[in-house]
């Protein structure tokens, strides 16, 4: 058991030393590879306790109105991988984080528009869908679901499905030319890989 609660602290340190090391960084590419840790660790919900302790979901949620394409790209990624846990949910939601995820829709990145798009799917519960399921994020999905993207496609076509009514998606449909609300479609031509 004491091996355990080593280990928790060993991974609690590490995590906080990578916060520290993020806020105290000036270089782009340094912070770029720091937020990328993050949101792997994101990734694993025995991390959840010390990513809350540490504010890294605010930290994520900040990252999404940041000019560097790539920060905004991993915040959104930590965020999708955080956001099924409950607790990180009612925090997302809590915070203000609707408004910037939807933002994020109209990247130019593929898979930053993926990732928010998950988002919102993982984020919706009865209390948050109608906020979701806006006519303006409905009518991005219809477009979405044309997408030449068959990746973005697929999602925004089970976004529709699964939280849009039918009324709601026919009224997005029925809008003239799809210039009436509009967050523009992401790029189709290939992104370079940030791997």
């Amino acid at each position: 058991m004491a091996g355990k609660q080593s280990t928790d602290a060993d991974r609690f340190q590490y995590l906080q030393a990578l916060v520290t090391e993020f806020q105290d960084t000036d270089g782009a590419e340094a912070k770029e590879q720091i937020l990328a840790n993050l949101a792997n660790f994101a990734y694993d919900p025995c991390n959840y306790q010390d990513l809350r302790q540490l504010q890294v979901i605010d930290l994520f949620l900040d990252m999404l109105t940041e000019e560097n394409e790539t920060l905004v790209e991993f915040g959104i990624g930590g965020l999708c991988n955080l956001c099924l846990d409950k607790a990180n949910k009612s925090h997302v939601l809590s915070s203000g984080g609707l408004k910037l995820i939807i933002n994020c829709l109209s990247s130019r990145r593929e898979e930053t528009v993926l990732s928010a798009l998950t988002t919102l799917m993982y984020l919706c519960t009865p209390a948050s869908c109608a906020d979701i399921t806006t006519p303006a994020v409905v009518e991005c999905m219809v477009r979405f679901s044309l997408s030449s993207n068959c990746r973005i496609r697929n999602l925004a076509t089970i976004f529709l499905e699964d939280y849009c009514s039918e009324k709601q998606v026919q009224e997005a449909r029925s809008l003239s030319q799809h210039t009436a609300l509009g967050i523009p479609l992401p790029e189709t031509t290939p992104m370079k890989s940030t791997d």
